[in-house]
């Protein structure tokens, strides 16, 4: 009988090279095709039709012209609640408010904030709201909103001027309100990719702060000094410009970053749950009472770049280290160029829960519990979408939808995209669908999913360009369980 031709091993590595190298030199060689990288003009349209839903399931906005919309949350008779975050991604600021959602679509003011956003969500409990503000210009706070407007500080100082702010918040059964805080940095290192997120001119002393006391390998990066012309040389954990050294010992904290915290209602001492998250922005407990997070991986910017790094779904365990800055879903980087900043690693990092595609910008989330909406114990995650180019290259968008995922097993699935041959934001398509979903929670029946659509934000090589009023409240029902 014949026999089967025998290829060695080094033919076979040549042609693997071979394929990489095409494969490698196309993807470098094509200009980047993210979903913000469009062009907008005038209002925005809303067409529920234009966003497709499995079988049985509808949509509809109710209410729309929001500004920088970040979160929902309800009360004890159902009302709805949303807040605007007041500030947003291209540094451009406006109030941030709690609004209650009223039947016809329109909102009435409950409280507004100052000039320290953004306000990245929010949770009801025992009558009380309770708002993450990012503190993007003074340092992040938890706050407590009363249904009259009063606003009360439960939590301050949090280190929130840098890249990635304050975020949730979730209360558990408890009665703790558990947050996130995320990185001032990508990957650990202040570089010039932080001026152009427009903090480092403001706040030129600031960078990442340990949980725990962490050991250093002294691995500098070289960079451009946009504050003083010239070069400079900066080393992890430290403020722009401060080279560190090897076996240099960095003192943790509490408050620090890159951390899931917690607080009682009524304040008092901050907490540490979890550490070793870039940013941890969407938070919810599931049916087995374990408490989730969405978590925003790397992106391919600054003096330490990382590329392909997805974002991750954890399954939280009180004061685990989750890899942050040298790993990624829970593996050391496998790229040479990429040396380790820890001289030691804190612990072991776990499993992901689940992996989400590269730069979709996973966030808030929650679990459906009701029958009848259907996926009981499932997750549903709005992806806000890509924001590149400056986070690093996509040959498509990226995101721009919400999906549902099986927690045990990994799988993601989409359950609300727009309509069309490919994925991407309504205005990238020109069509009235979604744009940016930021969020979404399940009202207290359990029936309906409210999801939070941020809006408009196009994308340059300088950075965003958000749109003012384009935010939409949507709300997804189930035929028969209205």
């Amino acid at each position: 009988m014949p026999t089967k031709p025998r290829i060695s091993w080094r033919r076979g590595l040549l042609a693997f090279v071979v394929l990489a190298f095409v494969i490698g030199g196309c993807y470098w060689m094509r200009r980047s095709k993210g979903g913000g990288m469009t062009e907008f003009e005038g209002a925005r349209p809303i067409r529920p039709q234009d966003i497709a839903l499995p079988d049985g399931y509808a949509i509809e906005a109710i209410a729309t012209g929001l500004t920088f919309p970040t979160g929902v949350a309800f009360d004890e008779a159902g009302g709805i609640y949303v807040v605007e975050s007041g500030y947003s991604y291209g540094e451009v600021t406006d109030t941030p408010r709690l609004l209650r959602v009223e039947p016809g679509g329109g909102t009435r003011v409950i409280a507004s904030g100052g000039g320290n956003g953004p306000w990245n969500g929010v949770a009801g409990h025992e009558g009380a709201f309770y708002v993450a503000e990012g503190g993007a210009f003074e340092g992040g706070r938890i706050l407590r909103v009363t249904p009259d407007g009063q606003i009360v500080a439960i939590a301050d100082s949090l280190p929130s001027m840098g890249d990635h702010h304050t975020n949730g918040p979730v209360v558990g059964q408890d009665g703790w309100i558990y947050f996130g805080q995320g990185t001032a940095t990508n990957s650990a290192v202040v570089g010039e990719d932080n001026a152009s997120f427009g903090w480092l001119e403001r706040h030129p002393d600031f960078h990442d702060t340990p949980c725990r006391d962490v050991t250093l390998t002294g691995v500098n990066f070289e960079s451009t000094d946009p504050l003083n012309g010239g070069e400079t040389t900066t080393g992890a954990f430290s403020p722009f410009g401060t080279p560190t050294t090897e076996g240099q010992v960095v003192r943790g904290r509490v408050p620090c970053n890159g951390a899931i915290l917690r607080v009682r209602p009524d304040g008092g001492a901050i907490e540490l749950v979890a550490w070793g998250l870039r940013n941890p922005f969407g938070l919810a407990f599931g049916p087995d009472a374990r408490l989730y997070v969405t978590d925003n991986g790397y992106d391919e910017r600054g003096s330490r770049k990382v590329f392909g790094s997805g974002d991750y779904l954890w399954r939280i365990e009180q004061g685990s280290w989750y890899g942050w800055p040298d790993f990624a879903g829970g593996r050391p980087f496998f790229d040479d160029d990429i040396r380790p900043v820890l001289a030691r690693a804190p612990g072991n990092p776990p499993e992901p829960a689940a992996v989400f595609g590269v730069h979709s910008s996973a966030d808030g989330f929650d679990f459906s519990r009701n029958g009848a909406f259907g996926h009981v114990g499932e997750a549903f995650v709005a992806l806000l979408g890509d924001m590149s180019p400056p986070v690093g290259k996509v040959l498509s968008p990226v995101g721009f939808k919400v999906v549902r995922v099986d927690v045990e097993s990994g799988v993601v699935e989409d359950f609300a995209v727009n309509e069309g041959d490919t994925n991407g934001p309504a205005s990238w398509l020109g069509s009235g669908g979604l744009e940016r979903p930021v969020a979404a929670r399940f009202d207290p029946s359990g029936t309906a999913l409210y999801v939070v659509d941020f809006g408009v934000m196009t994308m340059t090589e300088r950075g965003p360009e958000p749109r003012k009023e384009t935010g939409v409240l949507w709300k997804i029902t189930r035929s028969g369980s209205r």
